[in-house]
C-alpha cells in the first residue's frame, strides 16, 4: 500500500489535498481527474489532458504521402455526383 495522507472534507463534500499530495499524484488545477470507489474507498487519479494523449501520437510523412493521405480521406467524404 502507498503513502497516506490526511486530507480536508468541505460542507458540501468538498475534498482538498495539499500541494505535496497533487504533486505526487500528479493532479493539476482546472484538470479533470476520475473518481470511484472500490472496495468502499473513494479512488481519485487524474485523466491526462487531450494534449498528453496527442503527445505520443505524431507520425511523420514526407509532404507527398500528406498529399496523397489527404486526397484519400477527402474522397471519402465527398459525395459523388450522379452521372
Amino acid at each position: 500500500m502507498g503513502r497516506s495522507f490526511i486530507v480536508r472534507v468541505g460542507k458540501k463534500g468538498e475534498i482538498y489535498t495539499s500541494k505535496k499530495l497533487r504533486q505526487e499524484t500528479g493532479i493539476r488545477p482546472n484538470t479533470l481527474a476520475r473518481a470511484r470507489v472500490e472496495d468502499g474507498k473513494l479512488v481519485i487519479e487524474p485523466l491526462p489532458t487531450l494534449e498528453e494523449l496527442l503527445e505520443d501520437t505524431w507520425i511523420t510523412l514526407t509532404p507527398e504521402e500528406a498529399e496523397r493521405a489527404s486526397e484519400k480521406e477527402q474522397r471519402k467524404w465527398t459525395p459523388r455526383t450522379p452521372r
